[in-house]
């Protein structure tokens, strides 16, 4: 059978729309077979199965039903869970959760407590800068009790370094460092964890954080005495420029150089301040 081209054109288009029709179909099936895998995988028997699900519902921004099972995993059994729930919960940028995740810093479990103050920090809540703190001086802020259940984990850097970096706060810190930072961690877990608080308390703009700051910048550890000296820096508060001067004689060159940009940066904001003042 001949087809002159006008002929062939229009089976062409009159096909197309049901051509269409099944693509669009079948995108959409695919669509409710991954939402019928998540929903199979946040009832997961198995701990760490149903933590990947959870943790990965942190892709879905602005989706209700996946903060909705995020939230819902923040009462989970396992902490694994609980964890996971928070980091997706603070990837979401969920702002109706925060007090559930404010509430999650009372957890039993340090671990816990660090995810949660980790996923409060995107919306720079003061309680999880209040965890850090800790974190990094081992002492509560006056009339602060963040954290029940197991109080002295924190104070512990053997128990510290059992939580894990990664497992409490979920991110590298060290961006800035070096690689010679990486030759510490093999034979210090409890560093990396201290220097992330330090890291996450430039933000605090409560003067106690400052001051605890500038102790850290005199630390055993030189990567937690970077951490401190960067946070100050970035809190351009002149107030701390005469704490840290003595930083500029550490025997470490990489403390040394993060000290005096440190301390160029708050000289300059000093000069500024007082050129302002009539």
């Amino acid at each position: 059978m001949n087809l002159t081209r006008a002929g062939a054109l229009t089976i062409l288009f009159a096909f197309l729309p049901n051509q269409f029709s099944g693509f669009a179909q079948d995108k959409q099936d695919k669509k409710n077979e991954a939402w019928t895998i998540l929903r199979a995988g946040v009832t997961e028997k198995e701990t760490g199965r149903r933590a990947q699900a959870v943790r990965v519902l942190g892709l879905l921004p602005g989706n209700p039903e996946a903060v909705r099972m995020a939230q819902t995993a923040l009462g989970d059994e396992k902490a694994e869970v609980r964890g996971a729930a928070a980091t997706a919960l603070g990837q979401m940028r969920s702002r109706r959760s925060i007090p559930m995740l404010e509430a999650l810093l009372s957890d039993k479990e340090p671990s816990v407590v660090l995810a949660a103050a980790s996923a409060l920090m995107t919306f720079k809540d003061q309680s999880a800068f209040d965890v850090y703190y800790e974190v990094l001086t081992g002492e509560r802020k006056t009339g602060k009790g963040l954290i029940a259940g197991e109080k002295e984990t924190l104070k512990d850097p053997k128990k510290l370094a059992e939580i894990g970096f990664n497992e409490g706060i979920g991110f590298v810190p060290f961006a800035s460092i070096g690689v010679s930072a990486f030759k510490t961690l093999r034979t210090d877990d409890v560093s990396p964890v201290r220097a992330a608080a330090a890291k996450l308390l430039a933000d605090d703009k409560d003067p106690q954080s400052g001051d605890a700051l500038v102790q850290a910048a005199f630390d055993k550890s030189w990567i937690v005495r970077v951490a401190a000296l960067e946070s100050i820096a970035k809190r351009r508060d002149a107030l701390l420029l005469d704490g840290i001067l003595p930083a500029l004689a550490d025997t470490n060159s990489e403390v040394r150089c993060t000290a005096a940009a440190t301390v160029i940066r708050l000289s300059t904001v000093a000069s500024a301040s007082t050129t302002k003042t009539p």
